[in-house]
């Protein structure tokens, strides 16, 4: 992405100044001829962006660069660590979690908090969420950050380009716009400036995530990320970037039918993925009721650790219970495999907790139904691979992608403060 502003003059720098910044937050420290290098202009044209960017408090001079050539040694740039954050959050079913990440990619702060969100209106929830979001903030204003925008992700579907919730099924939530139960952390109406607010669904967070951080993954531009909480989703990414679809909602992947005259499910279908490989069905699987499971053993990710502890310990109604799931994501995924050709599945949230008993099964089921074989790329089809950031790879997204409004147009989001150098 690169900042707006038409072909105008003010438009063509503010596009370089956000070409700039990035190529420093992507490969920094660099020299400024490095940094010429990498987006194509002259070390003259770049020279006045610099200057702006250092005087705004984005960059920072950290020391004599190593010697490239003929001239004088330059000063390396970095991105600052002070200055514009990202805010990030996230709504499970039963958690609700915040952080905040420097233009380093450093978390600064992080917050989380066990929540009943199931079926509570958005209204407590909200609240319950302004009150984390005011404590980081609080956390990160000694350090000299700032909240430069706030990005939430939630375990359902959002209208493309909107802030409503049109249906979050394991929330219970329906046409929920989320803005004004934030306006006290976004626009808080005391004169101090408000922040972009972005809400999304957290599989397609978790695939940003990915992109940015995700080491070897993030290289694949073209692939499928699958996480799930009590429910499953799916973001793909085509080209290094979303597949939104018309209105947003593409990758329901959990409401993809398996077994089409399989059991009912709650969106009105019958035999859908959620039914076999979601977590209330494996727990039932695993001999286990959900309902005491979750009184037992509350918070993110509990119940996902307790199906892990009792598979490694080597309980058959387990074990057998995530091959079951294994088998159910596998059919689901060879339909997305043979549509879209990614080069790799990526399965993430509560999934790569469980992927030594999830993955026989689903690349078993892959290589039957893909037309070209899936077992790990070796006859050419997609890596199945394990996302190493696991459960928070959804509100790491947030808050990269709250970051976006900074990288993307440096002029708008900065407030010019002289930079300190070294």
């Amino acid at each position: 992405m690169t900042a707006p502003g038409g072909d105008t003059q003010h438009g063509i720098r503010r596009r370089n100044l956000a070409r700039v910044l990035q190529a420093v937050a992507a490969h920094g420290p660099l020299s400024r001829p490095a940094v010429a290098a990498r987006i194509g202009l002259t070390r003259a044209g770049v020279a006045p962006l610099v200057e702006e960017l250092l005087r705004a408090g984005l960059l920072v001079e950290t020391g004599r660069a190593a010697p490239s050539g003929r001239g004088r040694p330059g000063s390396e740039l970095a991105v600052s660590d002070r200055g514009p954050a990202g805010i990030g959050a996230e709504i499970g079913v039963d958690h609700l979690a915040v952080c905040a990440v420097d233009l380093r990619g450093r978390i600064r702060a992080r917050v989380a908090a066990d929540a009943a969100n199931r079926h509570s209106t958005p209204g407590p929830v909200l609240r319950r969420l302004s009150e984390l979001l005011a404590e980081v903030t609080a956390r990160i204003a000694p350090e000299g950050l700032r909240p430069a925008g706030l990005a939430v992700a939630v375990p359902g579907l959002v209208a493309r380009g909107s802030t409503t919730v049109v249906h979050a099924p394991n929330l219970g939530w329906r046409a929920a716009d989320l803005a004004p139960g934030l306006a006290p952390v976004t626009a808080p109406g005391d004169g101090s400036p408000g922040i972009p607010l972005t809400v999304e669904n957290e599989a397609n967070l978790g695939a940003l995530a990915e992109l940015a951080l995700g080491g070897d993954n993030g290289t694949r531009p073209d692939f499928v990320h699958v996480s799930a909480e009590i429910g499953i989703g799916a973001a793909v990414v085509v080209a290094g970037q979303l597949l939104r679809g018309a209105r947003g909602f593409a990758g329901e992947l959990g409401h993809v039918p398996v077994y089409p005259d399989g059991r009912a499910c709650d969106c009105g279908g019958r035999g859908c993925l959620e039914q076999y490989a979601g977590e209330q069905a494996v727990l039932r699987a695993g001999g286990l009721t959900p309902e005491r499971a979750a009184a037992a053993h509350p918070g993110p990710g509990a119940r996902i650790a307790l199906l892990a502890r009792r598979a490694a310990d080597g309980d058959a109604a387990t074990v057998r219970a995530l091959r079951q799931a294994g088998t159910a994501l596998g059919i689901a995924l060879a339909g997305a495999v043979n549509l879209l050709d990614p080069q790799a599945v990526v399965l993430g949230g509560a999934l790569a907790g469980l992927a030594p008993w999830i993955l026989p099964s689903l690349e078993r089921e892959l290589a039957l139904r893909t037309a070209v074989a899936a077992d790990s790329g070796r006859d050419g089809g997609p890596v199945v691979t394990v996302s190493r950031l696991g459960a928070d790879g959804p509100l790491l997204g947030a808050a990269h992608s709250a970051l976006r409004t900074v990288l993307d147009d440096p002029l708008h989001s900065c407030t010019p403060a002289h930079s300190p150098r070294s």
